[in-house]
């Protein structure tokens, strides 16, 4: 998971711009500085939501705590992705004013809305939360894609597995398929268990994966390195 870090961009890294289809374990800011401007067709991320959440087996995620990770980052995801092109990132509804903020700040549109339904509900107190979403970014002038997709996707549950608050393949495909071009390259900076790294191989992109945590980093790396389909799984 990202974090902050001093300003400034570093000078791109030669070994890092010709790694592709791996999981890097760091700061992802950190990471994305050594990264080429422009140099990614696609970012499906879904970050630490700023609700210091906590599973009910008592898993949390890193830097769910603050917020001092969450401009930095996405300036830099700004930096590194392609003129016209797009992003999408998941967030935490009652902390939109944060994240609309970073995003606005950095330079992205906010041209769409996607809701992911859930057949159950993660909790329940004034209301039964039965879906998650995310903002579907532009950076520059966008071309809308050839085939319109729903903003309600149906969200099958992954069983927490391998992160506590990991996205299942099954609902991801499309956003991939759609949002990003064939044989492009498609950046997680928050990858968590890799969900987003799965899809991406599974539909013929190229892919890189970032975490802070060295253990889900390392659950990443072993499941993107199976040759068996995904799809079905969380």
């Amino acid at each position: 998971m990202g974090r902050a870090a001093p300003s400034g961009t570093s000078a791109a890294d030669p070994v890092l711009e010709r790694r592709r289809n791996v999981v890097l374990n760091g700061d992802s800011i950190e990471l994305m500085r050594r990264m080429e401007r422009d140099s990614v067709d696609f970012i499906l991320t879904d970050p630490p939501y700023l609700v210091s959440y906590r599973g009910r087996d008592g898993r949390q995620v890193c830097n769910d705590d603050n917020a001092r990770w969450l401009r930095p980052s996405v300036n830099q995801m700004h930096r590194v992705l392609k003129p016209g092109s797009f992003a999408i990132s998941f967030y935490g509804w009652n902390r939109i004013d944060l994240f609309a903020e970073a995003w606005k700040a950095a330079g992205f549109r906010m041209v769409g809305h996607i809701v992911f339904r859930k057949s159950y509900a993660s909790a329940s107190r004034f209301l039964r939360y039965e879906h998650e979403c995310a903002y579907l970014l532009a950076k520059g002038d966008v071309t809308p894609p050839e085939r319109a997709i729903p903003d309600v996707i149906d969200m099958p549950y992954s069983g927490n597995r391998l992160h506590p608050t990991q996205k299942p393949v099954a609902a991801l495909l499309t956003l991939v398929e759609v949002f990003c071009p064939a044989g492009g390259l498609v950046l997680d900076p928050f990858c968590g268990s890799g969900s987003s790294l799965v899809a991406a191989r599974d539909l013929g992109r190229e892919w890189i994966g970032m975490d802070i945590d060295p253990g889900h980093a390392a659950t990443a790396a072993r499941r993107l390195s199976s040759l068996h389909e995904e799809r079905a799984a969380g």
